[in-house]
C-alpha cells in the first residue's frame, strides 16, 4: 500500500512536470507572440542578417522577444536570407520563423523621369535593399557596358520606365541584370523593325525620344514633334533642340539640378557633343529618361513635311509676327503649329 502511494506520487509529479514542460513548449512555439493590433505588420530583414539584427527588427512587433530567441535557437534558425515579410496578428514563434525562412514577399518597384543614373540610383535605393552607391557602381561597370552594347552616355537607355515586381533584398548586380533583360525584351523584333524604318537603332530611338519628351509634356503632341526631328535628320539638318543645350550646360557643370528656363545665345556655342546647335545628328545618348509614350512616338511618328517647331503663346509677339511673315512667303508648309507648346522657335528660322 505504501509503495503504491509512492508510485502514485511519482506519477503525479511526472504528469505535473510533463504538463509544465508541454505548456512551456506551446507557450514558446505556438502561443501568440505579436504585439500589434493591425491584421498584419511588414518587416524588412537585411540580407544575411544575424540573429541580433533579426530580433532588433522584430522587437517592436513581439510581446516576448526572448521567447522568439529561444524558439529560433531550438529550430536552428540563426540567419536570414533577407527580404520583406508579412507577420500576421496572432502568429506564434513557430509560424514567424517559418515565415522568415520561406515567405519573402515581392515589392512593386517603379521609376520614371529620372534624368541621370544618379537620380535613378537614388530612386531605386528607396525601394530595394541596394544602396545608391552600389547601384551607380554597377551601372558604370565597364565590362558590363561593353559586353551589352552600352557606354556611359547610353546606359540610361537600358532602363525602361515601368513598374516591376522583384524582391526587396535584390542587390545592385541583380537589379542591373533584370533591367538589361527587360530592355532586350522591350526591344522585340517588331520595335527593332520600326526603328530601322525611321533610320535609327534602338539606342538612337531612345536618344531622340528623350528630346521629344523634353520638348512637350503633351503625349498626343509627341508623334508630331518626333516627325519634325526625323525630317531634319533625313535632310542632314542640325536638330537645334534647346533641351540638348540645357543638358550640355548641366553636364558641363556636373549639376543636373540646375533649373535653366531660357537658353541664351552664348549657350549655343558650348562645345559639347550633346549640343545639337553645334553638332549635326543625334546626341551620343539620351538627355533624359523618356517614357514609353515618347519612344512609341519616335517609332510611330506623324507623317508630315514640317521642319520647325513654332511657339504660339499669345504673349510671344515676336514668334507670331515671324509666323505671319513666313506664311506670306509661302513657307508655312514647313511649320508645325501647336496652340500651347512651351518650346521656342528654333533659332535657324530667324
Amino acid at each position: 500500500m505504501y509503495r503504491k502511494r509512492i508510485l502514485l506520487i511519482i506519477v503525479l509529479i511526472g504528469v505535473i512536470i510533463g504538463g509544465i514542460f508541454t505548456f512551456q513548449f506551446y507557450r514558446v512555439f505556438f502561443f501568440s507572440n505579436t504585439a500589434f493590433s493591425e491584421s498584419s505588420a511588414i518587416v524588412f530583414i537585411p540580407s544575411n542578417a544575424s540573429m541580433d539584427t533579426i530580433v532588433s527588427r522584430l522587437k517592436p512587433l513581439l510581446k516576448r522577444p526572448s521567447n522568439f530567441l529561444t524558439a529560433a535557437q531550438k529550430k536552428g534558425f540563426r540567419r536570414s536570407k533577407g527580404g520583406k515579410y508579412s507577420i500576421r496578428q496572432g502568429m506564434g514563434n513557430h509560424q514567424i520563423i517559418n515565415t522568415l525562412r520561406s515567405q519573402n514577399m515581392p515589392v512593386r518597384l517603379t521609376f520614371n523621369n529620372q534624368d541621370n543614373i544618379y537620380d535613378l540610383a537614388s530612386r531605386i535605393s528607396e525601394q530595394i535593399e541596394a544602396d545608391s552607391t552600389s547601384l551607380v557602381t554597377a551601372f558604370k561597370d565597364s565590362l558590363f557596358l561593353e559586353s551589352n552594347g552600352f557606354n556611359e552616355n547610353t546606359i540610361l537607355s537600358m532602363f525602361v520606365p515601368n513598374s516591376y515586381q522583384m524582391y526587396w533584398n535584390t542587390n545592385a548586380t541583380q537589379f542591373r541584370t533584370r533591367m538589361k533583360d527587360e530592355f532586350f525584351s522591350f526591344w522585340n523584333p517588331k520595335r527593332v523593325e520600326k526603328a530601322a524604318a525611321v533610320g535609327l537603332t534602338p539606342l538612337e530611338v531612345v536618344a531622340l525620344a528623350s528630346i521629344v519628351q523634353k520638348e512637350t509634356v503633351m503625349v498626343d503632341e509627341r508623334p508630331r514633334v518626333a516627325g519634325v526631328y526625323l525630317n531634319r535628320l533625313q535632310r542632314n539638318m542640325k536638330l537645334q533642340a534647346d533641351p540638348t543645350v540645357i543638358f550640355a550646360i548641366q553636364k558641363k557643370n556636373n549639376d543636373f539640378n540646375t533649373v535653366i528656363k531660357r537658353v541664351l545665345n552664348k549657350d549655343l556655342k558650348i562645345n559639347s557633343p550633346f549640343n545639337t546647335y553645334r553638332y549635326r545628328g543625334l546626341p551620343p545618348g539620351p538627355i533624359s529618361m523618356p517614357d514609353i509614350s515618347s519612344i512609341e512616338a519616335v517609332l510611330n511618328p506623324e507623317k508630315h513635311r514640317f521642319l520647325y517647331l513654332q511657339h504660339t503663346e499669345p504673349l510671344d509677339r515676336f514668334y507670331r509676327v515671324l509666323s505671319h511673315i513666313l506664311i506670306h512667303l509661302r513657307l508655312e508648309k514647313d511649320f508645325c503649329r501647336y496652340p500651347l507648346l512651351r518650346f521656342p522657335l528654333h533659332r535657324d528660322n530667324i
